[in-house]
């Protein structure tokens, strides 16, 4: 059966896929795990497109040796690599704007959670695709199934690797095709023995770990139940842009049906266990009814009891303000495609009308009758019909009667100059009226004292109940009849302008709040905003807690009673609700909300209920949680705006600093230079000073120094700070560069003994020889310096799994304790307060160096006691030397 589609949601639709039609499409080859054929099937399919005459580009296809995947490449154009230089080493990585400039029709993009190298324009793949997407180019890529984001923890589970390439789902949800490439475990297994998957002893490694036989029947499981859901989703999509009511029976999802008896406890366990029996998701929902909505207060807090179990048993919960409970399930039905709904064995005529009505209208539904629990069987106290009404709904009735009796007495003067039909009229309209004030009940009142009072006063013989004329008889019947179907009638609509405006107050309350968060600027309005909101919205008074750098709660100035800053801060540590009406401390008179934002949990939001109750509807918990989620990212908001604000103050701090730098070295090496050859020429003078005269030259041209090498370190940070920085890297031996750093340190290192432990088959490394002498200078400098005159220092390296250690170590009094890190900052000297020249920038120096090389460097104590550095240089793999050869010549005798 097809209905009438939504004018709206066609709207919607059109809007889509004008939005769609501008994008790209993709299509997702996705498998348990490597070597299952994804990109074998991609290959197919793009040369079958190719044949058709569909511009195919090959953007970036990893075969991984597998020769019958390299073949399909055949014919396909290909697009070259780009080079980007990574510690020492060149990789090739996808060109996206060579892409983007051939815009292709179709592009192969393997590997979809592959991280590009360092200096890339985005540091994930799919962040290529989503940008060629963007360019209106089709892309095919490949997934594996761990490299889901939501799967990540599951997968490290099962095989006990931490997959650190990850896809977010909604790249893979966002997609036009998934295709799923499935092959058996033991298929898989015997494609990796015969090399068909890794090669060499990359295959043994992963038959040891990753490829058993147990991770890939579970792998396998996840990538068909992960493709499952997309494809549910699928479905769902199309039968709503198709506006389809009838149920599908693709999925086994089920409905439970609470009612306000005591059996709804019984249904959402059974409920419960049969969606855990057949591995399916499943609904709860309550309609509630105008006659539903004035139970009392403890009938209503038991039935909303019951849908917080059902939600905390896994259901997706809602409550539906509907006067038809048949519809509104059914209608809840076919919009999320429940196949089966659950219900409690009908005990009364009107139970059993609601399961005749389900099965009439929608005979296409499976309706499960549940049985009454022996704890939870109804009794009669506990239905809606037993239930005294409130003292309200007696004074309700009571006025409608008096509007039934006045009207009577207020029409009696008219009945000389009315018809009696006319007359009538004027009753039906009182009916209409109290139908409208006071609801479906007190409008039956009001109808039968009506008639009540039109026999009595108008028809003859007047004041009296006898009728003189049967036909009247007909007229009382008439009139009952039209006042009961109005007043039914205005009374539903009544209840559905009720729910319109709760539900517009609802939004309404929802988009001021968004718009006064989005203009706030400091922590103080968003929490006088939220206050002020929760306050308006459920009568309740309410705080935010915020936390301190140490991530404790402040509370600051509350008035709110029984506010306990424990269960607020296990509500933050957690990131879980606490407090009343939760099954955490739910003795705390408080209700405590965390505000959980993207990146971190950002306070707490801690309510005391008006009165001490809390009734937490469905929809009401579901706009609390949406008013916590707006005021958690608002306060992120505030706090990147601070992070911003500083970081900008420190940047522009920085390049003020790094500039005065600059400009201050630069001027002053000038006059040093001078002052420096100016004091040469007194010790070179003729005939020589005296000894005095002497020692102050030569006082002065060691102390020239000195000032000139703080100026050039001070100029050359500023330079490495601004990546005016440019590495001259070349193969070279180590052994070299330390000689070259020890010769001008002579007079500086004094008698200290220098030892050199450099093994002489030590492979060749590629550095810049002018910036690693100046580390190495450093490193002896300030060795010397803060060590005593008979101290030997120490140069070591050797070789450690694709890196060379080269360490400069002391035997000392070593390093201050704790400072080993902070001594690579800049500015940061050994000693707070001491005599030893120097600025503090030396082993800043030496870290922006090693680490320009793609290397680090560490600090820690020797095992002689002292000080020991230690920085690290990747190994590469030095150039192979040309082989050694004779020239054969030949000798002519002439």
């Amino acid at each position: 059966m097809m209905t009438r589609p939504d004018p709206d949601t066609v709207l919607a639709q059109v809007r889509a896929q004008e939005r769609r039609d501008a994008r790209g499409s993709l299509r997702i080859y996705v498998g348990a795990s490597a070597g299952v054929g994804k990109t074998y099937a991609m290959l197919l399919e793009a040369r079958k497109l190719a044949a058709s005459g569909t511009p195919v580009l090959a953007g970036v296809v990893e075969t991984h040796g597998r020769q019958d995947t390299a073949a399909l490449l055949a014919g396909l154009d290909l697009l070259p690599a780009r080079r980007l230089p990574y510690r020492g080493r060149e990789l090739p990585e996808f060109d996206l704007d060579a892409a983007l400039a051939q815009r292709p029709a179709l592009i192969l993009v393997d590997e979809l959670a592959h991280s590009n190298v360092p200096g890339s324009r985005h540091p994930k793949r799919w962040q290529d695709v989503e940008e060629l997407l963007a360019a209106g180019i089709d892309v095919f890529t490949t997934l594996n199934v761990q490299h889901l984001e939501s799967l990540n923890d599951v997968v490290a589970g099962i095989a006990g690797v931490k997959v650190a390439e990850t896809v977010p789902d909604s790249v893979f949800d966002g997609a036009d095709e998934v295709i799923l490439v499935d092959v058996p475990a033991d298929e898989l297994l015997a494609r990796l023995k015969a090399g068909k998957v890794y090669q060499g002893a990359q295959a043994e490694r992963a038959s040891n770990n990753f490829f058993r036989k147990g991770n890939l029947i579970a792998l396998r499981e996840l990538a068909l139940r992960r493709t499952a859901e997309r494809i549910g989703d699928d479905v769902r999509a199309y039968r709503v842009e198709q506006a389809i009511a009838p149920v599908w029976k693709t999925d086994g999802a089920l409905l439970a049906c609470v009612g306000p008896g005591a059996s709804g406890e019984h249904v959402v366990r059974n409920c419960a266990r049969l969606a855990g029996q057949l591995d399916c998701a499943w609904h709860a929902v309550y309609v509630e009814t105008p006659a539903l909505q004035r139970l009392p207060d403890a009938a209503r807090e038991a039935t909303l009891g019951v849908l917080k179990l059902a939600q905390e048993s896994g259901a997706t919960t809602a409550v539906l303000p509907d006067a038809e409970p048949a519809q509104a399930l059914l209608s809840y039905a076919r919009a999320h495609n429940l196949q089966r709904l659950v219900l409690g064995r009908a005990r009364r005529r009107w139970g059993r009308r609601l399961h005749a009505k389900l099965a009439r209208l929608a005979p296409d539904v499976d309706l499960l009758e549940v049985g009454a629990g022996a704890a939870g069987r109804p009794r009669a106290a506990q239905e809606p019909s037993a239930i005294p009404p409130p003292q309200a709904s007696r004074l309700r009735y009571l006025w409608a009667g008096l509007a039934g009796l006045g009207a009577a007495l207020l029409f009696a003067p008219l009945s000389g100059w009315l018809d009696l039909a006319n007359i009538a009229m004027l009753f039906l309209l009182v009916v209409l009226l109290v139908a409208v004030r006071f609801g479906r009940g007190p409008s039956v009142l009001a109808t039968c004292v009506s008639v009540a009072g039109f026999d009595f006063f108008f028809v003859p013989p007047r004041y009296t109940f006898a009728v003189s004329d049967v036909q009247y008889l007909i007229t009382f019947g008439v009139m009952l009849a039209v006042g009961l179907i109005t007043g039914q009638m205005t009374a539903g609509l009544r209840f559905q302008a009720q729910v319109a405006r709760r539900r517009e107050a609802r939004a309404q309350s929802l988009y001021e709040f968004a718009r006064e968060l989005s203009g706030a600027l400091q922590n103080e309005q968003v929490l006088e905003s939220t206050r002020a909101t929760i306050a308006a919205a459920f009568g309740a008074r309410a705080v935010l807690l915020l936390p301190d750098a140490e991530g404790k709660l402040v509370a600051g100035a509350s008035d709110l009673a029984g506010l306990d800053a424990g269960v607020a801060q296990w509500a933050f540590d957690h990131a879980s609700p606490a407090g009343h009406g939760t099954h955490t401390l739910p003795g705390s008179p408080l209700f405590y909300l965390p505000l959980v934002a993207p990146m971190r949990t950002r306070g707490v939001l801690a309510i005391a209920p008006d009165g001490g109750r809390w009734l937490p509807l469905p929809e009401q918990r579901q706009q609390l949680d949406t008013y916590a989620a707006l005021a958690a990212i608002a306060l992120e908001r505030v706090h990147y705006i601070e992070v911003a604000q500083a970081a900008l103050v420190s940047m522009e701090s920085e390049r003020l600093r790094n500039s005065l730098l600059a400009a201050l070295s630069h001027d002053l090496r000038t006059p040093l230079t001078a002052l420096v050859g100016l004091s040469e020429s007194l010790l070179r003078a003729e005939p020589p000073l005296p000894p005095q005269e002497r020692d102050t030259a030569v006082a002065l041209h060691e102390e020239s120094r000195r000032l000139g090498t703080m100026v050039a370190n001070l100029l050359d940070m500023a330079r490495i700070e601004s990546g005016a920085v440019r590495l001259n890297q070349q193969w070279q031996a180590l052994e070299e560069t330390v000689g070259s750093a020890l010769r001008p340190l002579r007079q500086a290192l004094g008698a200290r003994t220098i030892r050199t432990r450099i093994p002489p088959d030590l492979p060749l490394l590629r550095f810049d020889a002018v910036l690693l002498e100046r580390v190495l200078s450093n490193l002896l400098e300030n060795a010397a310096k803060y060590t005593p005159p008979a101290s030997t220092i120490t140069i070591a390296a050797q070789v450690r799994e694709g890196w060379v250690d080269v360490t400069v170590s002391d035997d000392g009094p070593g390093l201050p304790p704790g400072r080993e890190e902070a001594l690579f900052e800049k500015f940061a000297r050994g000693q707070q307060e001491s005599a030893l020249p120097g600025v503090g920038l030396g082993l800043a120096i030496c870290r922006a160096i090693v680490e320009a090389h793609g290397g680090r460097i560490v600090a820690g104590a020797a095992p002689e006691g002292g000080a020991a550095i230690t920085f690290s240089l990747p190994r590469g793999e030095p150039p192979a030397l040309p082989e050694p050869h004779t020239l054969d010549m030949e000798v002519h005798d002439e």
